[in-house]
């Protein structure tokens, strides 16, 4: 044990006794978040224009500050670009993230000085969490990879500019630089695929102990380091413990990742996103990610049943339920105020308060009136890959519509790590599987108003092929589990191979 894993042990243990009071003190800790932002606020040109010198609850606040997304925030970043000051939050912000929309093309998400320990903080604590409850911090003394865009910035209006990982890459503590994997310069390599081979060549003999990134990132370069080594991930890194990820659910690569690895490592799954570091893994015997109730960050609620409403109700979270579909709504010392970040969530506890990230709100398929989502297509392949012994790779689902009702379909392109002799029994248990979770489809198939869904296999590799082809392999680009169209289902069709 060094030095520097021997001190974490009593900082772990602060930050997790931190944590914990701040879980009892949950609502509290919102009431004064939404004071100060409404104080800070109150100055700022949105502010103004939104009156909210006169707000003094949060029945107020709603009727003042109203829902929106990237598109209702882009004139007020238009005139940050011009280099205007205090127009979301006092002064200018520190960095910009950039990141792509489906809807709204790039999106740059304002970091400003008050919000940056949001992201370097929470992501610190989450590893602390882990140390206090396992008393694993030997990882801490190995090699650490943190698989992330590349931490060149431009300036965009005089802000520094890059994706978020490569900004938070720039804020990585002093005493783990010499820890961190790859080097500044494969980084900073912009091409996915000469980058991951760069990854390999500066990781492949090193003592690495913490792997972290999204988890399709992750799954290639496994596939890489097997590929070149000949060794399941686990006997080349004999001392990895720790596997942390976030970006898209977990569940759905598990299987193969842990197949990939060829033993059992910990893993800690985050919640951030360019907006901020909602929640995170704080625990590994109990169920969700806690929310991050006191980092300047003032959470609401919409029902699912609210969504497409012209004025939708919104809570706060002392009044969310367990079991319930609410989308996200954030407002933020970042400057973002009603911010509906396009996720959905189902708390499983109130006492703490830790939730689950369920699918995009614009991701569901309700072609026929079924409104299914993300997590139920999840849980379903999850459960039927499983029980039929079937490896997974990646998948996505969309409706195929024809003339005739009862020929109408959802279609799922699902690449398999190996290949089925037949993909006729996960089809037929998916199906019942979906009829369980959602009533609605149930009634559609019951009553032959919809037909069974059907599996178009993708051959090995095609979505990343498919992803190489739209420009959009690496960096923090995930495919989407669902679509209401079939924009991407026909461009996969040239990637689907027949038994």
């Amino acid at each position: 044990m060094t030095i520097k894993s021997f001190l974490a042990k009593p900082f772990a243990a602060f930050i997790q006794r931190t944590i914990k009071a701040e879980m009892a003190s949950a609502l509290s800790d919102q009431q004064k978040i939404l004071d100060k932002l409404l104080k800070v606020g109150a100055k700022t040109a949105f502010g103004k224009s939104v009156n909210l010198k006169d707000v003094n609850d949060y029945q107020s606040f709603k009727q003042s500050v109203p829902i929106q997304d990237y598109e209702g925030f882009r004139g007020w970043i238009d005139q940050i670009k011009e280099g205007k000051h205090n127009v979301l939050w006092r002064g200018r912000p520190l960095y910009f993230a950039k990141t792509s929309g489906t809807t709204s093309g790039v999106k740059y998400i304002p970091i400003t000085r008050d919000s940056i320990s949001n992201h370097i903080n929470t992501a610190r604590n989450a590893l602390l969490c882990y140390m206090a409850e396992t008393g694993n911090t030997r990882f801490a003394d190995g090699k650490l990879i943190f698989l992330s865009g590349s931490p060149e910035l431009e300036r965009i209006g005089d802000v520094p500019t890059g994706r978020l990982s490569g900004i938070v890459n720039h804020h990585v503590p002093r005493y783990l630089r010499a820890n961190q994997l790859p080097s500044y310069e494969t980084n900073c390599i912009e091409d996915w695929e000469t980058k991951l081979s760069r990854i390999v060549d500066e990781t492949i003999s090193q003592r690495m102990t913490l792997i972290s990134g999204i988890p399709p990132w992750m799954q290639m370069y496994f596939d890489a380091l097997v590929e070149r080594s000949g060794k399941k991930v686990g006997e080349l890194f004999p001392d990895f413990s720790v596997m942390v990820q976030g970006g898209v659910n977990f569940e759905p690569y598990r299987s193969r990742l842990m197949e990939s690895i060829g033993r059992k490592v910990d893993t800690i799954e985050l919640f951030p996103a360019s907006e901020g570091f909602f929640a995170f893994q704080d625990s590994q015997e109990s169920e969700g990610l806690w929310l991050n109730t006191n980092s300047g960050i003032f959470f609401e609620f919409v029902p699912a049943e609210e969504l497409g409403k012209k004025d939708p109700q919104r809570i706060s979270l002392a009044d969310v339920k367990v079991g319930q579909q609410y989308a996200l709504i954030i407002n933020s010392n970042a400057g973002l105020w009603g911010y509906d970040i396009g996720d959905m969530v189902r708390f499983v506890s109130t006492d703490p308060y830790r939730l689950v990230v369920t699918g995009r709100t614009k991701h569901f398929i309700s072609a026929f009136g079924e409104h299914v989502i993300g997590e139920e297509v999840e849980y379903c392949i999850r459960e039927a890959a499983m029980q039929l012994g079937v490896g997974i790779t990646e998948f996505t689902v969309a409706p195929r519509v024809s003339t005739d009702a009862s020929k109408s379909y959802h279609e799922w392109f699902i690449e398999f790590d190996p290949m089925p002799p037949s993909t006729q029994a996960l089809a037929a248990r998916i199906n019942e599987l979906l009829c369980q979770k959602n009533v609605y489809y149930n009634d559609l198939i019951t009553g032959n108003i919809l037909a069974p869904l059907q599996i178009r296999a993708v051959r090995k590799g095609g979505f990343i092929d498919y992803m190489r082809s739209v420009g959009k392999l690496g960096g923090q680009n995930k495919v989407p589990r669902l679509s209401n169209d079939r924009k991407l289902a026909d461009a996969l069709t040239s990637f689907v191979v027949t038994f």
